[in-house]
């Protein structure tokens, strides 16, 4: 099986996962984004371009099982574009050490939920403060500390 095909897989794995499972560990509403961690692994080892179109493929699948219409599919390729502006050169090993993915993930995870929900905000033109500290810094923290968990039994 090529390597494209077997990244495939762990995608719609990955975005299964999610919609199934992680989706529904919630903690006083926040919780975590599976997506997003694979999304800034994949774009880190294959770059802009790919980390684009990955974002938006998960993007899409996301919106179409949440019915965010164009949401999801907007601020992932966002981030698959600005996480593969830094991917490592192809003969390069990636190495991602726990500190590395918890302070990464955290970033990557205020920027995306930031801009989540400001447009999810202003679709619905809400302002209850759950948007902020639930969705926004809540969601952020426990995604960030999945990945910082995931990092510790990567190989």
């Amino acid at each position: 099986m090529s390597r494209s095909a077997r990244r495939l897989l762990a995608a719609v794995g990955v975005f299964g996962l999610q919609w199934l499972i992680v989706g529904r560990l919630r903690i006083y509403g926040a919780s975590p984004d599976a997506v997003l961690l694979f999304l800034g692994w994949y774009a880190l080892r294959e770059g802009r371009r790919r980390g684009t179109l990955v974002g938006a493929g998960l993007g899409l699948a996301l919106d179409v099982a949440y019915g965010t219409w164009g949401i999801h599919m907007f601020v992932k390729s966002l981030i698959g574009f600005l996480v593969g502006r830094f991917a490592v050169e192809e003969h390069t090993p990636l190495i991602i050490r726990p500190q590395q993915a918890l302070l990464g993930s955290l970033v990557v995870a205020l920027l995306h939920n930031g801009l989540f929900v400001a447009l999810v905000a202003l679709q619905t033109q809400a302002t209850t403060g759950f948007l902020l500290y639930g969705l926004w810094l809540g969601s952020a923290l426990y995604t960030a500390a999945v990945g910082g968990v995931v990092a510790l039994f990567a190989r």
